[in-house]
C-alpha cells in the first residue's frame, strides 16, 4: 500500500507503526485529500461541517499537518474577529470597545461580525474569517458546545458570557449578581417575584434563572419564570402582557432591554413602576438610568468582558496554556435606582 508522505525505508523496523498521512484523514473523513488540506491551510474554504468531520477524524487517528505545527512560527494577520448576537443590543457596545481598545493597544485590527441570534449566521461568519484572522472572541454564541469546540480546535478561540468545557471563556458572576437582585427584593419585603426569560438557547438566561431560583429558596422568596422572550423591548412588552394575567409584587429580567420594555408596557397598561410591581434588569447598559423610574439592575463589567477576552485570546494565539475549563469570571454588582420600592401589606396589585 502506497502512504503519501512515507519516509519509511527497507532497512527500517517492519512493525514500525507509521504515522498517519493526509489519505488517512481524508478516507475516515470521506472526503477529498485536497479537502482535508485546505481544511488546515486554508480553513474558511471549507464548509464548517465539513471541517468539523475533518478535525475530528484527524484527533482520532493522531494526525497533525505541518500547517498545525508551523502556525505559531507563521506568517500573522493581525486581524482578530468578534462576532455578537445582535448589533442592536445596546449590552454589546461596551463590549466592543473593550474589545477593539485591547486589539488595538495590541497592534491588530479587529473584524466584527453581526449573528442576528442566529447560529446558521454565526456559522456563516466565521467561515468566512477562519482563513482571514488570528483569532476568535465569540460573544453570547448560540452555536452548540460541540460545534464551538470543533472551531478551538482550528483557530485560537474565546467565548464571551458562556462557559464550554475545553474552551478559554470568561463571564460575569451570574450567581453573585442575581443573588443580591433577590436580596435586594426580599429586604423592601417582596415575598414573590417572576423571573423574564431570555432566548433559549441562552447559557447565561440558564444561570440567571438557576441562580435567581436557587437564591429565592434559601431567602424564602417564591420565583417562577415567565417567557421565553425576545431580549429586546419588545419581548419586553410581551414579557408585561404575561405578568398581567398573573402578576406578582417584583419581576427580574434577563436583560436590561426586556426590563425597559416590561416598564414602558406597564405605563401603557395604565400602572407605575415601582408602586405597582417593582423591576430589577441586568447588564446596566446605556439607557437604564434614564428611563422613568430609572431602572435598578446587576451591573456586569461589559467593557472588561470585551478586553479580558481579546488578552486572553491573543495570549492562547502566541502559545500560552489556558486553564483547561475553568472560565475568568468577572465580578458583578448591584446597581439600585427608582424602579424598585419596599412592598407592604396596604399596597396591593390593581385588579389582584
Amino acid at each position: 500500500m502506497i502512504r503519501g508522505g512515507s519516509t519509511g525505508t527497507s532497512g527500517g523496523k517492519g512493525d514500525e507503526k507509521k504515522a498517519p498521512t493526509i489519505y488517512d484523514v481524508a478516507r475516515a473523513a470521506g472526503v477529498a485529500s485536497s479537502t482535508v488540506s485546505r481544511a488546515f491551510a486554508r480553513p474558511g474554504r471549507v464548509s464548517f461541517e465539513t471541517a468539523q468531520r475533518i478535525h475530528a477524524a484527524a484527533e482520532q487517528l493522531g494526525y497533525r499537518s505541518k500547517s498545525m505545527d508551523h502556525s505559531a512560527a507563521g506568517s500573522r494577520s493581525k486581524m482578530i474577529a468578534l462576532v455578537i448576537a445582535d448589533i442592536a443590543n445596546p449590552v454589546y457596545f461596551e463590549m466592543i470597545r473593550g474589545a477593539e481598545a485591547a486589539a488595538s493597544d495590541a497592534g491588530y485590527t479587529m473584524l466584527l461580525f453581526n449573528s442576528q441570534e442566529s447560529d446558521t449566521r454565526e456559522r456563516q461568519a466565521l467561515e468566512r474569517a477562519m482563513s482571514m484572522v488570528d483569532g476568535i472572541v465569540l460573544s453570547s454564541s448560540r452555536m452548540s458546545d460541540s460545534a464551538i469546540r470543533q472551531m478551538a480546535k482550528q483557530k485560537p478561540t474565546m467565548v464571551m458570557n458562556r462557559a464550554v468545557a475545553d474552551v478559554s471563556s470568561v463571564v460575569t458572576d451570574n450567581p453573585r449578581g442575581m443573588r443580591r437582585a433577590a436580596e435586594h427584593l426580599g429586604e423592601l419585603g417582596h415575598s414573590e417575584l417572576m423571573y423574564l426569560a431570555g432566548p433559549e438557547a441562552s447559557w447565561a438566561d440558564g444561570m440567571r434563572w438557576r441562580s435567581l431560583r436557587e437564591a429565592g429558596m434559601e431567602l424564602e422568596i417564591r420565583t417562577r419564570r415567565g417567557g421565553p422572550f425576545a431580549p429586546t423591548q419588545h419581548g419586553g412588552a410581551e414579557a408585561a402582557a404575561q405578568w398581567a394575567a398573573h402578576p406578582s409584587s417584583a419581576v427580574v429580567a434577563y436583560n436590561d432591554q426586556i426590563a425597559i420594555g416590561f416598564l414602558r408596557e406597564i405605563a401603557r397598561m395604565g400602572m407605575t413602576v415601582p408602586d405597582d410591581v417593582s423591576v430589577v434588569g441586568f447588564d446596566n447598559t446605556f439607557g437604564a438610568e434614564l428611563v422613568t423610574p430609572p431602572l435598578t439592575t446587576v451591573a456586569s463589567p461589559l467593557y472588561s468582558l470585551g478586553s479580558t477576552a481579546v488578552n486572553n485570546l491573543l495570549a492562547i494565539a502566541g502559545g500560552a496554556r489556558s486553564m483547561s475549563g475553568r472560565p475568568v469570571v468577572l465580578p458583578a454588582k448591584l446597581v439600585v435606582r427608582e424602579s424598585t420600592a419596599a412592598w407592604t401589606k396596604k399596597r396591593q396589585i390593581r385588579g389582584k
